[in-house]
């Protein structure tokens, strides 16, 4: 379904009126902003992502593997690394496996630990997946290279402040 653009930026207006009638408006409007950039990324990486049957969870436990030194990572680190509750970690690894992407394999030293290894059709799939979401430049357009360096950098500092990572 595609939408008509407004003929105005409703963010803007919103803006104005939040400005008038409740107080200092700069962090509605980023935030809103924000959200709303959030819902035009998500869609265009979930349209190239699904002629491959990959949700972006799942494209990114590809990814994590795909960067793996060894070629495995145990489900605690791959939790860890994308920021995921084990239950959501299991599922996805779940879903993986069943589509034959990746394999579960026991730790070598401890017994308590659960590597996932991607298999050679899950190292096509990552591929192919790739090559979809750059082709739409991961969702981003209407920005310069450096500006887009600059956005990851400004919502880097808002994360930092979270406490989602050390420097």
């Amino acid at each position: 379904m595609t939408h008509r653009p407004l003929p105005f930026d409703p963010i803007a207006r919103a803006a104005e009126l939040w400005e008038k009638r409740i107080g200092p408006s700069p962090s509605m409007a980023a935030v809103t902003s924000v959200m709303r950039v959030q819902q035009i990324i998500q869609s265009a990486v979930d349209a190239s992502l699904k002629p491959h049957n990959l949700t972006f969870a799942r494209y990114e436990a590809l990814v994590l593997l795909t960067f793996s030194k060894s070629g495995s990572v145990p489900m605690r680190v791959m939790g860890e690394r994308l920021q995921l509750h084990p239950t959501s970690v299991t599922n996805i690894v779940d879903r993986l496996e069943a589509d034959g992407l990746v394999r579960r394999t026991p730790h070598p030293t401890d017994r308590r630990t659960t590597l996932i290894q991607l298999t050679e059709a899950g190292h096509e799939r990552r591929e192919a997946a790739t090559k979809a979401v750059i082709e739409v430049n991961f969702g981003i357009h209407g920005l310069t290279e450096r500006q887009t360096e600059q956005l990851t950098e400004l919502l880097a500092k808002v994360r930092r402040t979270a406490g989602d990572f050390e420097d």
